[in-house]
């Protein structure tokens, strides 16, 4: 990867001093100067992306690089690699964490059969209402049940989800994956409610499963 990063000066980031900082770390002497950056997020407009692998057509490389180190995984990128496909240009993926992927493979739970689900509703009804059919639909396929929340509303979630869940349904609850304060848990929803944790704007995977 360094030296993929060393010879590309255009990059796509979904957040430039993120990206970097990231391009800083791979390649210390690599001139921030010589970079070439679009951004790519919930702001951009889909009208832009076109545009932004021009420099491909005209012989340079382009790198993509997300928050999370895994674009197009529960973060910005799909609707550019798509273009890309479209186009004829050649897609290259690249190691990079996914916070998803880290989270099943150390949950215990089902990491042959499961589901990403993004973000549950924000309405009180609706989020019951969704907690309730992904615990229905982990007994029905086996399945383990992944999704995220906004970090202030992290011990929220855990709130509801041991009101709401069946006392044996299994939680893994990985928060701050990657870094020294990673916490990384998986116990019965009964467990979960002796189990004080204090998850407030920490950045977490939740997963559930029911035999």
């Amino acid at each position: 990867m360094k030296n993929i990063v060393e010879a590309t000066d255009y990059y796509l980031f979904e957040n430039e001093k993120a990206g970097r900082k990231f391009i800083k770390k791979i390649t210390p002497s690599k001139a921030q100067n010589s970079l070439k950056i679009n951004l790519i997020n919930k702001f951009t407009l889909k009208e832009e992306l076109n545009s932004f692998l021009d420099p491909i057509h005209q012989g340079h490389d382009i790198g993509l690089v997300s928050d999370a180190g895994c674009p197009g995984v529960a973060d910005p990128g799909s609707d550019i690699i798509k273009i890309a496909h479209q186009s004829n240009i050649k897609v290259i993926p690249l190691v990079g964490p996914s916070s998803i992927l880290l989270a099943i493979m150390s949950s215990g739970l089902n990491g042959q059969n499961f589901a990403f689900n993004g973000y549950l509703p924000i309405d009180k009804s609706e989020k019951r209402n969704k907690i309730k059919e992904l615990e229905k639909f982990s007994i029905q396929k086996n399945q383990s049940q992944i999704f995220i929340e906004t970090p202030y509303r992290n011990n929220k979630m855990i709130e509801d989800l041991t009101r709401i869940l069946n006392g044996d349904t299994s939680l893994c609850i990985a928060c701050d994956l990657t870094l020294n304060t990673e916490y990384i848990r998986t116990l019965s929803i009964n467990e979960w409610k002796k189990n004080k944790i204090n998850l407030d704007k920490k950045p977490a995977i939740f997963i559930i499963h029911k035999d």
